[in-house]
Parts: C-alpha cells; structure tokens; sequence
C-alpha cells in the first residue's frame, strides 16, 4: 500500500480526500476502506515548521523488530514531504494508532540504521523500494517512540531516565557539601579567636569538593561529547535547546572552578567561609535551573535512543 495518501493526484481537492481518511480512520479505530483496505495506518499530527499550526496526515504503519516505522517517501517525490520538514523543526508529535492516542518523539534515522531499516521494510512493502527508485534523494525512515510508554514497557530505564538519575545523585552530593560548608561556618563563628575551625572538618570539604568536582566534569563531558551529538543527529529541532545547554555547561564549568579554588586555598582560621558558603549556594541554583530545563527539554529524546547502560547501577 506505502504511500499513497500522502502525494495523490491534484485532479481532485487533495485535501477533501485527506480529510475524509481521517475521518474514517477516527469513526472505525483505525480502519479505512477503498483503497487503503486492510491496510494499517496511522494518523501522525506534527507542528508545522513555519505556521506553528497543528497538521494530521494518514501514514502507513510499519513495525520492524516492535519499533514503529514511517516513511517519509511522497511517493517517490524529489523533495520530502511536509510533515517529514515539521518534525525535524520539532519533533513532539501525536500519534493515532487503531483506537489509541499518544503522544510520542519522532526519531530520524541516521545511516546506516536507515539503511538497515530500509532494507526490511522494501522486504515488507515492495512499493518502497520502487518510490525510492523513482527519485535522487534518499528517503528518510523515522521511528516513533512513546513519551509515556504503554504499561508493558514501563519498566525500561532508558538513557533518559538514566539522566534523572545522575542529576539525583549529583544534587545529594551537592547538599552534602553545602552542610558541610554550613557547618564549618558555624564553627569559624563560635570557636575562639585561638582556636580555628576543627582541620579534619575542612580536610572533609576538600575531599568531597574533589569528588563533586570530577564527577560533574564527567557528566557534563560525556553529554558534551556523547549524548549531545547523537540528539542533534536524530532530532534536528533540538539545536537550539543543545547549543543552550552547552553555554549552560561552559557557565556551570567556571562557577565550579571557582569554588574548587577557594576551597583549596581555604585555611583555617584565615579563610572566609560564608565567601565560600555563597558561592556553593550559586552554584546550586545554577546547576539546578540547568538540571530543570535538560530534565525537561531532552529527556524523551534520550529514552528514544535507547536504554540506559546496563552496567551501571
């Protein structure tokens, strides 16, 4: 069946016809008549790119290894379809599959998974292969992945999750060392002049920083160098949140280091410790309105990529 819906000739009003399809669809669960009998499709809305209006088209359905697949194909068009342009300027969208609605993330296929992707799916719909044939471009496959997944899947922790995760742990530790901090400024204020602030306490905050300190470059660097990369790949319209959350690290990376110094250079009994105190509490509020916004903005995405590493508890 492919794509028929989606390029029909313009010997009649297109749009009545498309309309009339999705009606159907919506009327019978999922099921069309005509042409599109026995076929599965499904209604894919989208936000268009330049209108910021809400856009539904009928698609066919296709499932390779239980991921759902369209294919932006236009029939063999030399340019891609309308929709396949919204979701690369966003890629939240709506699906409507038989009798269900959700929403979900819609993926593109880099190559070669495209191209393996592609392969099976000429091995289930022939007609693919011929549109593909008819034109220069190279279609695009894209999956589409549940931002709330179905009861049976609830239980996969992806990379997004994954990411919660770390920014959990992240945020203890961070509490951790502003206590500990608080705790040495309670001392500063009530031991006597000729008794500075107990050694092993502040030797405590330094160790600890060391390790807050490393373990954030860490995280910061892997997204940075791995995590980012891979989005900006398979959802084009997350650019600008990236290139956002790269100057957001660049920031957080010189507040940290700032705190590293005064931490090393602090003495007992010389330092200032609200100085210190002040900055953590910067810090904090930096690194979480920079949580809030990742957690927000890519975690779906993330989950679309896949799991999170088994190997890591």
């Amino acid at each position: 069946m492919s794509e028929h819906i989606e390029n029909a000739t313009t010997d009649f009003d297109f749009h009545a016809f498309q309309r009339q399809i999705i009606a159907e669809f919506r009327n019978n669960e999922g099921r069309v008549g005509g042409m599109f009998e026995g076929a599965t499709l499904v209604l894919l809305t989208t936000i268009g790119a330049r209108t910021g209006r809400q856009h539904t088209c009928p698609l066919a359905y296709l499932e390779v290894d239980e991921q759902a697949i369209v294919v932006a194909s236009a029939n063999g068009a030399p340019t891609h379809p309308a929709w396949y342009h919204n979701i690369r300027a966003n890629p939240m969208v709506t699906v409507e599959l038989g009798a269900e609605t959700f929403p979900a993330i819609a993926a593109i296929a880099p190559t070669p998974e495209r191209d393996r992707l592609f392969e099976r799916i000429v091995d289930m719909e022939p007609g693919f292969g011929d549109y593909q044939a008819e034109t220069t471009r190279v279609i695009p496959v894209v999956t589409l992945h549940r931002v709330n997944p179905a009861e049976g899947a609830a239980g996969i922790r992806g990379l997004g999750d994954f990411l919660v995760e770390s920014h959990d742990w992240l945020r203890g530790e961070l509490a951790e060392l502003q206590q500990q901090v608080a705790e040495l400024v309670t001392a500063d204020a009530h031991e006597p002049a000729a008794l500075p602030p107990c050694p092993s306490l502040t030797h405590g905050i330094r160790a600890h920083c060391s390790e807050f300190c490393s373990a954030l470059w860490h995280h910061h660097t892997g997204e940075t160098t791995g995590a980012f990369p891979l989005l900006a790949e398979r959802f084009p319209g997350l650019d600008r949140v990236l290139r956002q959350l790269a100057d957001e690290h660049r920031i957080v990376a010189r507040i940290q280091g700032d705190i590293a110094q005064l931490v090393e250079n602090y003495r007992p009994g010389t330092g200032d410790p609200a100085t210190l105190a002040a900055h953590l509490h910067s810090l904090a509020q930096e690194l979480e309105n920079h949580f809030a916004y990742e957690e927000q903005s890519i975690v779906a995405a993330l989950n679309a990529l896949g799991p999170a590493p088994t190997d890591i508890p």
